[in-house]
């Protein structure tokens, strides 16, 4: 059972994000705050921490797939930006110490980011207009506090399943 249910978080987390995206913009002093979640890269980035490299790029070039179909109409831009984000961090994990809160941190930064890869792309082609400033106070820090309430809820339990999984799967090599 929990062989698949890195592949289940995986699939639940893709359905979950348009439906907290449905919470955003959220109205403040009459100023509206755009919260994107990122649940899906978050859990991918600690599937290629704590988990397998290659189990995680190809999951996210299969999420990615899916989220440029189902949801922007630009086919690879997010095929390409999740299994990036997911080899950036396996690389990293290699040299730094693979403890919870480094790893929040480093998952927090790469969801920074993907998020200012996306606006640098959307700007280039047109769809966006804000400025910088705009986007790092209306889009930028209410997506990273948002997020970073979303993985230091669960982060510990993401880290707990896919060490249990890592366990599980060298016990069978062993045998």
């Amino acid at each position: 059972m929990i062989r698949l249910l890195v592949i289940i978080i995986s699939v639940l987390l893709f359905y979950m994000e348009p439906i907290f995206g449905l919470f955003s913009p959220i109205e403040l002093n009459n100023d509206f705050y755009i919260l994107v979640p990122r649940f899906l890269i978050m859990y991918l980035i600690f599937v290629s921490i704590y988990y397998d490299r290659k189990r995680a790029m190809i999951y996210a070039i299969f999420f990615g797939l899916l989220y440029d179909v189902f949801f922007i109409d630009i086919i690879g831009l997010y095929s390409f930006i999740y299994p990036l984000m997911c080899l950036v961090a396996s690389f990293i994990a290699k040299y730094v110490h693979q403890h919870l809160v480094v790893a929040t941190c480093l998952t927090l930064i790469l969801v920074t980011v993907v998020e200012l890869l996306l606006y640098l792309f959307y700007t280039f082609i047109g769809i966006k207009s804000m400025t910088f400033t705009e986007f790092l106070q209306h889009n930028l820090l209410p997506t990273m506090i948002g997020n970073l309430v979303f993985i230091v809820m669960f982060g510990w339990v993401f880290k707990y399943i896919l060490l249990n999984r890592f366990k599980q799967k060298t016990l069978l090599l062993q045998k």
